[in-house]
């Protein structure tokens, strides 16, 4: 196998509610066995949604950019550029751009995932 480097450019972007992602480490893409990594983009004023837990592994996330609100299990905290968020597992969370510019995030899983694995939320919504 070449060495397993991956520029996101060249993954398709999924448009889903709130963010755009593209899953970059994954099994197919470096073949990664115990860990997962996507980046997300989110809007000026966007929610990713629906709130999801992850009832397999942690995810940690980092900002690479941007500003907004994480909501963890009922509780909010401010986050920025430079930020890193555990989301324990099983740990209902959702993540807001309060910003004005674009909040890109890296996210990491362990053990590896995909959205299948994801269980969500449709219920919960970020408190204004």
């Amino acid at each position: 196998m070449a060495l397993p480097i991956v520029d996101e450019t060249s993954i398709e972007a999924l448009d889903l509610p709130g963010r755009m992602l593209r899953w970059v480490v994954t099994a197919e893409t470096t073949n990664a066995q115990h860990c997962s990594m996507c980046v997300i983009e989110v809007q000026p004023g966007q929610t990713v949604k629906p709130a999801h837990s992850h009832p397999n592994g942690e995810e940690v996330i980092y900002l690479l950019s941007g500003s907004g609100r994480v909501w963890i299990e009922g509780e909010i905290g401010s986050v920025k550029q430079g930020c890193a968020i555990l989301f324990p597992q099983g740990k209902i969370h959702m993540l807001q751009n309060t910003g004005n510019e674009v909040m890109k995030v890296a996210c990491f899983f362990a053990p590896a995932t995909n959205l299948a694995n994801y269980r969500f939320f449709e219920d919960i919504e970020f408190p204004e």
